[in-house]
């Protein structure tokens, strides 16, 4: 039996149904994989992990990919398998109708007081035909208790939300939220979910990952196919009530996230890339083909 050390993003959620799925039918099992699951200390933490072998793979966004490479840490990322709709998060109540709105506001996003909300607001409302000055922003970090900062009227609109999870959260809890979509307002989409690992990984567990992949996309099929079975082996195994109305609700926005196609373009790392350069989230933007290579899933 072959182990596999996974990192996951953030805390075991519906993001991570196909591989429940694929622990309690015993896929991993029958293709020789043992399937470790590690929350790393913090949600940036994963990558140290990988360098160090400590863990084999992870689960990150495009976004910190890019971070990564240029910052110099060798991991590439060679799957994607959600892709959602998100962006910045805000209530009506607040009286924000469009981008240029959000001048002068105070934004949640985790990384704060960094340049990230900064950079994806002032985008945001640059294509709105809007000014805006990086200090102006009020800069607040709420973890990723997105709709609790605004909630509890930390901040103005939150950032890096996806729509699964955060916007129906805060729906459910009675606000009247709606959000501004990276995709629509010139920011490079970049909510989606991709599994990273080093090169050495890579080459070496050529055959363990392929396998692991086989698995994935079983449990892409049952979780499309049997959404009700996949709910139940979610509750089972993340112990989630889910006669909870929210849970429930963040679970079935999920399930059409998932993705049939692995892939992704080495231009659209060049692109999101360029974009982190421009609004000074890096000094240097990495080539696109050193974050990504398909030769797993082509």
């Amino acid at each position: 039996m072959e182990t596999l050390k996974l990192g996951l993003e953030w805390f075991l959620n519906p993001d991570h149904v196909p591989l429940l799925v694929g622990l309690e039918q015993g896929w991993f099992e029958e293709r020789g994989l043992l399937l470790e699951f590690t929350v790393p200390d913090e949600h940036l933490d994963a990558v140290e992990e990988i360098q160090k072998g400590r863990l084999d793979l992870a689960i990150t966004e495009p976004l910190h990919l890019v971070e990564d490479r240029a910052a110099g840490h060798e991991v590439v990322g060679f799957t994607r398998y959600l892709h959602t709709n998100g962006g910045v998060m805000y209530f009506r109540e607040s009286g924000i109708r469009r981008p240029r709105d959000m001048t002068g506001s105070r934004i949640q996003y985790p990384g704060a007081p960094g340049l990230g909300g900064p950079a994806i607001v002032g985008t945001m409302i640059d294509e709105d035909g809007g000014e805006w000055e990086p200090e102006a922003f009020g800069r607040v970090n709420n973890s990723f208790y997105h709709t609790d900062a605004l909630e509890e009227d930390l901040a103005d609109v939150a950032t890096l939300v996806f729509y699964n999870f955060e916007v129906v959260e805060a729906r459910h809890r009675g606000h009247d939220a709606d959000f501004f979509a990276l995709k629509d307002w010139g920011v490079p989409d970049f909510c989606q979910l991709i599994l990273v690992t080093s090169s050495g990984v890579l080459e070496e567990r050529h055959g363990a990952l392929q396998c692991f992949l086989d698995v994935l996309q079983q449990g892409l099929d049952f979780v499309h196919q049997r959404p009700d079975e996949a709910r139940e082996i979610y509750a089972r195994r993340s112990e989630e009530d889910m006669a909870d109305e929210t849970s429930r609700a963040i679970f079935e926005a999920t399930v059409p996230c998932f993705t049939y196609d692995f892939s992704m373009a080495r231009e659209y790392y060049d692109r999101l890339g360029q974009w982190m350069e421009e609004y000074g989230l890096l000094d240097r933007a990495p080539p696109g083909e050193s974050c990504w290579t398909n030769q797993l899933v082509l």
